[in-house]
């Protein structure tokens, strides 16, 4: 029975040596085969360059906005419908000036979707006479097109597009800053 004892020991042992074994050798498959793979080491991205203006450089400038078009002037004979509609246009020129005072590189959009198949969508923002670019982005599934309303001048102005669009009965993201 002593000797019965001493085998199921030295099998102990010896699973033991093999379990320490086997860890051994994955930890260094772990850390030696990547290295032996990637003959090449990573390169750090490209260097970021800050320049900072000095007290002597001049101010910054931003660009000057092209003035918008005047609205045609109304036919003679609706003076009085003018008169009365002078005070709403009026207000959607101070409207209007409040993006233009904004600078050129500042823009702002309101993301609308992903679709395999814009065209309906694109017809509402069309009939809602809003602007929208779009772009065609690859996924697994296939192509899909990304809609974007947009660009703004200002944040209102895209704030209210995006009221425009809920109340169409889509479902637009948050107003984001787009540099042009």
């Amino acid at each position: 029975m002593a000797e019965q004892q001493q085998d199921v020991d030295t099998l102990r042992r010896r699973g033991r040596r093999r379990l320490v074994g086997a860890v051994a050798l994955v930890l260094l498959a772990v850390i030696v085969l990547p290295m032996v793979f990637d003959p090449e080491p990573r390169q750090p991205g490209p260097a970021v360059s800050v320049r900072i203006p000095g007290e002597d450089d001049t101010p910054f400038k931003p660009k000057a906005v092209p003035e918008r078009k005047q609205a045609a002037k109304p036919a003679p004979e609706k003076k009085e419908e003018a008169k009365k509609e002078e005070p709403k246009k009026e207000e959607a020129k101070k409207e209007e000036h409040k993006d233009v005072a904004k600078p050129a590189g500042e823009q702002f959009m309101v993301p609308v979707g992903a679709y395999a198949n814009p065209e309906g969508v694109i017809a509402k923002l069309a009939a809602a006479k809003l602007p929208y670019f779009t772009e065609e982005i690859p996924t697994a599934k296939g192509k899909v097109t990304r809609v974007r309303a947009g660009p703004f001048a200002s944040r209102g102005a895209a704030e209210k597009a995006a009221e425009k669009l809920k109340g169409l009965g889509l479902q637009p993201g948050t107003v984001t800053a787009k540099d042009g």
